[in-house]
Order: C-alpha cells, then sequence, then structure tokens
C-alpha cells in the first residue's frame, strides 16, 4: 500500500524532528518507507515536518519552518504516519488559511474529556491548531445544545472572520475535503421589500372599514377611533363570517388610513350611524361595559341594650305590694320603681322627696339618652359617656358608671337599708336614700361614708 505518493507519483518528503527518541524514530521512519515516502535529513520545501508535540524543540519547528510563501509545506505530530496508515488514506491539510493552520478553540460547553481529545487530534492532523485561545481563534467549536452556543454566535455576530460552529463540524470537513463555513440566513427585520407592491386601498375597503367603526365606536367624540386595539380586535375577526376582507391589510394599515383621511371618513361613518341609528352602550361597541350597578349599604345595627336592673324602695318587713307607677331608661338601663304602699316607719315626707327625687334623676338620664348618641359627649357636672371609659380607672369609679358592671348587694332590702343607716348615724332618710342610689344600692359603702360623716361631725368643735 502506497499512500505517500503525490500526484505524479514522486515520494512524498518527511522530516522527524531530531530529539523524537530512537526507537519511535525508528519505527516512524519504516512506516514511511513501507507507505512509499520518504525520510530526509533536512525541511523539505514541501512536504510534511514531523514533530512532537508540547516539546520546546516542536514549537519552535513550528513558528520557523510554517510560512506562508510555502503553502506545500507541513507540520504535523509524528502520529500523523500511524492515522493515515489506520484509514489507509493520506489525509488532507484543509484546515489551513494562507499557508497558516487555522486556529480552531474547543469551548469548554464541551464538556466530554474524551469528545474534546478526539476533535483536538482530528485538528491537528489535518493541519489546524487547537491549542489557541478563544480570542485568537478563527474558528469556536462549541455545543449547540447549550444556551452558551446562541451566546456566542450573538457575541461575536459582528466580529468578521471569526466563526462559531458546532464541533460536528470538522467531520463536515474532512468528509468534504475542505473548509466551508456555515452560512448566515437573512431574515427579514419586517417592511415590504424594494420592488414589492403594495395592496392598495379600494372604495370597498374604506365602505367595510367605516361600517365597522359606525358600529364599534358610533359618536366620535366618544374617542378611541385612533387607538390600537380597535384595529387589533378587527383584524381577530379575520376568520369570522362576513370579514375575510380585513386579510388584505395589516391593522397597522388599517389604523393609518383612517387616521390619514379621517376628516373624509367621519362624513362616511356618520351617514351610515344617521340610516342606522344605534343607542350608546349597545352590545359589540368598544368603548364600552356593562354597567354595575351599586349595592345597597346595609343599615347599621342598634346598639346592644343592656338588661334592666331593678330597684325597689321597699318597707322595714321586706314584703311589698308595689305598683310600677314611672318607669323610663337611664343612661345606665335601670328601671326605677317607686312604692305604692309601704310598712315603711320612714316619714311619708321622706319618701315623697326620695321619689320626687328618683323621678327627676330618671327624666333627666332619659332626656340625655334621647338626644345623645355613640359619640356623646359630657355636659357640664354629668357623668362621662360611655366610650370615654379608659383604663386606669378606681374599681368603684367603674363600677359607679358602667352599668354593666354595677354591685348590686344581693337578698338586702333597700328600703330597711336606708332606715337602718339614717337611724343609726341620726341622718336624714332622705340624703342617705340619695347617695345609696348614687352608688348603686352599694350598703357597705353607704354605711362606710354616713359613719365617717358622723365621726367628723362629732369630733368638730361647737362653733357659737
Amino acid at each position: 500500500m502506497s499512500i505517500f505518493l503525490d500526484d505524479d507519483g514522486a515520494a512524498i518528503k518527511f522530516f522527524i524532528q531530531k530529539d523524537v527518541p530512537e526507537q519511535l524514530k525508528s519505527r516512524v521512519t519504516n512506516t514511511i518507507t513501507r507507505l512509499g515516502g520518504r525520510v530526509e535529513d533536512k525541511v523539505p520545501r514541501a512536504g510534511y515536518v514531523l514533530i512532537q508535540p508540547d516539546t520546546p524543540e516542536g514549537i519552535r519547528l513550528r513558528s520557523c519552518w510554517l510560512t506562508a510563501d510555502r503553502p506545500e509545506r507541513f507540520v504535523v505530530p509524528y502520529t500523523f504516519v500511524e492515522i493515515c496508515e489506520s484509514k489507509g488514506v493520506l489525509l488532507k491539510q484543509i484546515f489551513v488559511h494562507e499557508g497558516r493552520p487555522i486556529g480552531i478553540h474547543i469551548h469548554r460547553s464541551i464538556s466530554n474529556v474524551i469528545v474534546r481529545g478526539n476533535i483536538a487530534a482530528i485538528v491537528s492532523h489535518s493541519g489546524g491548531d487547537p491549542d489557541v485561545s478563544e480570542e485568537g481563534a478563527r474558528v469556536i467549536l462549541a455545543d449547540n445544545q447549550t444556551t452558551v452556543f446562541m451566546q456566542l454566535v450573538k457575541e461575536y455576530e459582528s466580529s468578521p472572520g471569526k466563526y462559531i460552529e458546532h464541533f460536528e463540524w470538522i467531520n463536515k470537513c474532512i468528509a468534504a475535503g475542505r473548509v466551508s463555513y456555515t452560512p448566515s440566513v437573512y431574515k427579514n427585520p419586517g417592511g415590504r421589500r424594494p420592488g414589492e407592491e403594495r395592496t392598495q386601498f379600494t372604495n370597498s375597503d374604506e365602505q367595510h372599514l367605516c361600517e365597522y367603526i359606525a358600529l364599534k365606536i358610533p359618536f366620535k367624540e366618544s374617542g378611541g377611533r385612533t387607538g390600537n386595539r380597535l384595529y387589533q380586535q378587527l383584524c381577530e375577526k379575520v376568520n369570522e363570517a362576513g370579514y375575510g376582507w380585513v386579510s388584505r391589510h395589516t391593522w397597522q394599515s388599517w389604523r393609518e388610513r383612517y387616521k390619514k383621511n379621517s376628516t373624509r371618513l367621519d362624513v362616511v361613518i356618520a351617514n351610515i350611524v344617521s340610516q342606522r341609528p344605534v343607542v350608546p352602550g349597545e352590545k359589540g361597541q368598544y368603548g364600552y361595559v356593562r354597567f354595575v350597578e351599586e349595592k345597597a349599604k346595609k343599615p347599621k345595627k342598634p346598639l346592644k341594650q343592656d338588661s334592666p336592673v331593678p330597684l325597689d324602695l321597699c318597707g322595714a318587713s321586706g314584703s311589698t305590694s308595689s305598683s310600677v307607677r314611672n318607669s323610663a331608661p337611664t343612661s345606665g338601663n335601670l328601671v326605677y320603681r317607686e312604692s305604692a304602699a309601704t310598712n315603711s316607719a320612714l316619714p311619708q315626707s321622706a319618701l315623697i322627696s326620695v321619689a320626687d327625687t328618683l323621678r327627676t334623676a330618671t327624666l333627666t338620664s332619659f332626656e340625655e339618652s334621647q338626644e345623645g348618641s355613640e359619640w356623646a359627649i359630657r355636659v357640664g357636672d354629668a357623668p362621662p359617656p360611655a366610650w370615654s371609659k379608659k383604663r386606669g380607672l378606681s374599681q368603684e369609679d367603674t363600677l359607679e358608671d358602667d352599668p354593666k358592671r354595677r354591685r348590686v348587694d344581693p337578698g338586702i332590702d333597700d328600703g330597711a337599708c336606708v332606715r337602718e343607716v339614717a337611724a343609726a348615724y341620726r341622718f336624714d332618710p332622705t340624703e342617705v336614700a340619695e347617695y345609696y342610689l348614687r352608688v348603686n344600692q352599694n350598703a357597705e359603702r353607704t354605711r362606710r361614708r354616713f359613719e365617717k360623716a358622723r365621726k367628723l361631725l362629732d369630733e368638730m368643735s361647737d362653733v357659737e
């Protein structure tokens, strides 16, 4: 098998790097001779220089003997001979540009180490240089299944003399026997091509357009006839019955047609509306929405009233035969009852005075409750409204003002309590009854007050 012969049948010349081990050099020499080639002692003008890559001498030979004026001289690894023998053909040196190896960078997106090694070997044996950086490479091989590939395409799109190729591009070039880069395909960014005739608007087109606008926006003062959405909706009807004419133009063309001829077309639209009157707000009109009824406001819930607490002024024995003479709600929601008949030992005049006092306080509180509201204010010496109660009040003040927390002594006869305190500390029953009611029927508090008052009076010196 003679594969190291040129077109004229002459033996192809080879030069082997001097510092290659003798055993390796002898084996390579024998293979070249057996395949029809010839080994020279000097670098030939046309032929192959076999080097051992990644050695100082190999790098020196590549830089010294690769010149543009000797395009038929190639510098390849010594394994080139074995590859040619295994394939049974002389590998063409196709990855050469202007007498120099084409710099081919293998991008990191090709992550498989074995694939990267095979690509580097093929490039080296076919005349290229796979050891260049990305910046100095003429061709960048990457994996087109990754997002990095398109990023590289966009990055070097405007860089002349730089190409981004898929790693299978190597095999395609070797199969074709020449280097051919993936061509760029022109993509029309939009607009009409030169020489291409524009679809002219006809009278029928304008009539259809005016009828559509008259249906959608019958009154120009409503606005919206030059808006984009109106004409986009028109082109969306292209597949509906009776709207086949829409496909003749784009929505931008329909809009520009009306915009540039609005004065003339508005007259046509007005005539269509006058012949076919429409009511604003009908279905299908652009710019109108369904009327939404306002929800009726819910009435405010009345304030929750507390249950009334009965108060009886009864006789000494506690058994009463009473009837309600006058009852009305007060600010504390109490119902006061006056005794109609009692076996009380209090004088009748005292009981009448107590009843008058209660009646006056009850009527006053009732009138205030009618005039007040949720945000009532304090007037004069009247008790503060319910909303003004804050933390920090004493227990007695809270019990005195808050109707929900009034303390009532269970099982105590009110009339007996008043008489007992009045008799024990020698005070007027009317006065005791008034205070007794003011402290919410608190018998113990009433007793302490008048006991203390009596002591103070007894300790006072006589005044002449």
